[in-house]
């Protein structure tokens, strides 16, 4: 066995609005003619400018810088403080959860989870609770609840993590669980009396140790909110700040790439120092590459040429993979953090995935015991990566012309690069909407 590690691939991702000027729907002219407004809007993103609201006054919710650079802060804190830096409080967590326990429960909100989830679905083996302790290398199942006041699907994850035992307690990793709470300052009460549910059911596994209940419990949120007050009366070690420390509190969406998306992310095995290259990677391209070349200022750009042009209020992503509904469920709630308007959308963004993680299946010969009943004869032996090539091909345009937005392959690499584009893009649409060229003049 070599002990050099292969290098991983790091290739980029693609954007190709080239389908929709074939249509005429939208010009590469028109689009060509933003750039100098694109540029200004990517100018004033990066300096760190609070958008506007229509009034003209400034928002008092402003998108916090921090999610521009907070990938790049993460990395240079971790080479250079090691230690001390929050990266590897994070993966130190990780590490001591995944030895511990076989089971976490995520709490919060839509928007304060859904990161986690998008993070966990698309990079995790994709039946990883369905897996055995040993097949999962170690690493724990993953459950999220808290999102909803939902009687019978709390009660369904109370039936599997911790089942009726007549108050039996247990040093068997198999039947431990943990919490992981994420909540902004305020929360939302369905996370609060959710939190409450599984700290009983938590205290019942322990028998009533505080010790390790406490070590059990780990929440992120900002200091001076009630989960803070909660986990520091039961004495957790682990809280983490979602103010960063350094700007106001990161709007829940926004979090992804903060403790409250990598934590769960670690837990279940995702490295996630690659998902942080990836989008330090976007960041990059974002600040150095020309306005037609730059995927995030080509997406913003045909976003808002539709929504003027069309009255289409915003991109909608169309998936050929199951394993980003999470990431698109993700993208919704970003729209709204950012003050997107909602509405049915007349431009769609097919979002693709190059190259499979695994083996690619191909399709079997069923003979002697089928024929060609299903009419699938001609198609023996081609992979489905081919057939999906095929049929978004063939796909009619139900819902009008479509961009294509195109990942290598569905790594971490990959997905870090996708979400700190799809951040950006909200920060510079935010920037293009509320701003006209050259000025503080609201553009609408």
């Amino acid at each position: 066995m070599s002990a050099i590690r292969p290098k991983l691939p790091v290739d980029p991702l693609t954007y190709d609005p080239s389908a929709l000027f074939r249509t005429g729907c939208i010009s590469q002219q028109s689009l060509e003619q933003m750039s100098g407004q694109l540029d200004r809007a990517r100018h004033n993103a990066l300096a760190g400018i609070a958008g506007f609201q229509t009034n003209g006054l400034p928002s008092q919710e402003p998108i916090p810088p921090a999610c521009i650079d907070l990938p790049d802060r993460m990395l240079a804190d971790y080479a250079t403080r090691r230690h001390a830096s929050e990266l590897w409080k994070i993966l130190g967590v990780a590490r001591r959860l995944r030895e511990t326990v076989d089971h976490i429960v995520v709490l919060g909100s839509g928007g304060s989870s859904l990161g986690a989830k998008a993070l966990c679905e698309a990079c995790a083996h994709p039946r990883h609770n369905d897996l055995s302790r040993g097949e999962r290398g170690g690493r724990p199942r993953i459950s999220f609840e808290g999102d909803r006041i939902d009687n019978d699907s709390a009660q369904g994850l109370l039936d599997v993590i911790a089942p009726a035992t007549g108050g039996r307690t247990t040093d068997d990793v198999l039947e431990r669980f943990a919490i992981l709470v994420i909540s902004p300052g305020a929360g939302t009460l369905p996370t609060a009396v959710t939190t409450r549910l599984f700290l009983k059911a938590l205290v019942d596994r322990v028998g009533g140790d505080r010790q390790r209940l406490a070590e059990r419990v780990v929440a992120i949120t900002s200091p001076a909110s009630g989960l803070a007050d909660l986990v520091r009366a039961i004495g957790c070690p682990d809280i983490f700040d979602l103010s960063d420390g350094s700007s106001p509190q990161i709007d829940s969406p926004f979090s992804v790439l903060t403790a409250a998306g990598l934590l769960p992310a670690s837990i279940v095995g995702i490295d996630v120092v690659r998902i942080l290259e990836g989008a330090v990677a976007m960041n990059c391209r974002f600040r150095e590459s020309p306005v037609a070349l730059n995927p995030v200022l080509q997406y913003v750009g045909v976003a808002h040429l539709a929504e003027v042009m069309q009255g289409a209020p915003s991109a909608s992503l169309t998936l050929w993979t199951n394993r980003l509904n999470a990431t698109r469920a993700w993208h919704d709630q970003l729209r709204c953090a950012s003050g997107i308007i909602e509405g049915e959308s007349l431009l769609i963004t097919n979002l693709f995935v190059g190259q499979p993680r695994r083996d690619r299946l191909a399709l079997p010969s069923l003979s002697p015991w089928v024929q060609n009943e299903d009419a699938l004869h001609s198609l023996i032996g081609q992979t489905w990566p081919e057939l999906l090539l095929a049929e978004s091909q063939a796909e009619p345009m139900l819902n009008g012309p479509a961009a294509t937005l195109c990942l290598p392959r569905l790594d971490e690499h990959a997905l870090g690069q996708l979400l700190q584009m799809l951040m950006l893009a909200a920060v510079v649409k935010r920037q293009l909407v509320f701003r006209t060229p050259g000025s503080d003049t609201p553009s609408r």
